[in-house]
């Protein structure tokens, strides 16, 4: 038994038994990824996949609990180099964020810019998709950290904390007629086609609730991921955009005006920070934590804290 053959079944779950793709993510052949999976079953003497001639069609009974096993041993085996590279060179590494666009593209330029300056020798990846991909990157141990504006705990693996908590703005193109209407209503808004966040992303669940708690069924005109394609839209005259408020920086320059509102429309909406339970985190990774939410503390079960 090796950890090059419990990578091999590892994958093969991840990528829905095709070991093609197992075998291009490994670098490796589909062959040598088919001989070293049936050597590890037979050395345990237990099936761990259902096979159709060649192809793996569904794990086992038996592999299912040993697919736990699996991930749980290559997690311990990361952990094991993360911890050892704390007493190797404190200050270089890897470090992989995953984020939703708003957060990517408003929240944490400044902090990234910051961190970099302090750890110029840590390599940043950031990974950008839904809060469920996000989920599933942690969860798969992809991403280090994920950050996204819709709950990211709904997964048992990763164990999810409230960092800040923000509003929704409306934005209409110059000389709108909502401009003249101004404080506008909800029922004001809701009489225009809305461009605004798809159900997944940013905070859309505020809307709908308000939207839901008025008795209006708004027209939702278009729905994307991101605010950048929101205001695109909204300035070609679309329809009235509901953007998250740290989106609105540069609006005038995109020939948009913030529409004045009676009083807080959609409630407010929270920023989380996600991270695997159990999982090493190194010690800049801790400092990127406090430099995107200082103050915060992670609870000391959900990950392993350097010595």
């Amino acid at each position: 038994m090796n950890f090059q053959q419990l990578r091999f079944v590892r994958e093969a779950v991840r990528n829905n038994l095709n070991l093609t793709e197992v075998a291009a993510v490994l670098y490796t052949s589909q062959s040598g990824v088919s001989k070293q999976i049936k050597d590890l079953e037979d050395e345990l003497g237990i099936e761990l996949f259902v096979r159709s001639g060649k192809r793996l069609t569904s794990v086992t009974r038996a592999g299912d609990g040993a697919v736990q096993i699996v991930h749980r041993i290559l997690q311990e085996t990361e952990n094991l180099r993360r911890y050892a590279s704390q007493y190797a060179d404190v200050d270089s590494g890897r470090l992989v964020i995953a984020a939703t666009h708003t957060q990517a593209r408003y929240t944490l330029p400044k902090v990234i810019e910051e961190f970099n300056r302090v750890f110029p020798k840590v390599r940043l990846e950031l990974h950008q998709g839904t809060p469920r991909q996000i989920s599933a990157m942690i969860c798969n141990g992809e991403a280090d950290i994920g950050i996204a504006s819709e709950a990211l705990n709904d997964a048992a693996d990763v164990r999810a904390y409230s960092c800040f908590s923000w509003r929704h703005q409306v934005v209409v193109p110059a000389g709108h007629p909502l401009l003249a209407q101004a404080p506008a209503t909800l029922e004001d808004i809701a009489a225009y086609p809305l461009v605004t966040y798809n159900e997944q992303f940013t905070g859309r669940k505020c809307v709908d609730a308000a939207f839901s708690q008025a008795g209006l069924t708004p027209d939702l005109r278009l729905t994307a991921m991101d605010a950048d394609v929101i205001k695109t839209y909204v300035r070609r005259g679309l329809g009235v955009g509901i953007v998250a408020e740290m989106a609105l920086e540069e609006t005038e320059r995109d020939g948009l005006v913030v529409l004045e509102t009676q009083g807080d429309l959609f409630g407010s909406c929270t920023t989380s920070l996600g991270v695997r339970n159990g999982s090493f985190l190194p010690a800049f990774a801790y400092r990127f934590i406090d430099m995107f939410a200082p103050g915060l503390k992670l609870d000391p079960l959900a990950t392993t804290p350097p010595a």
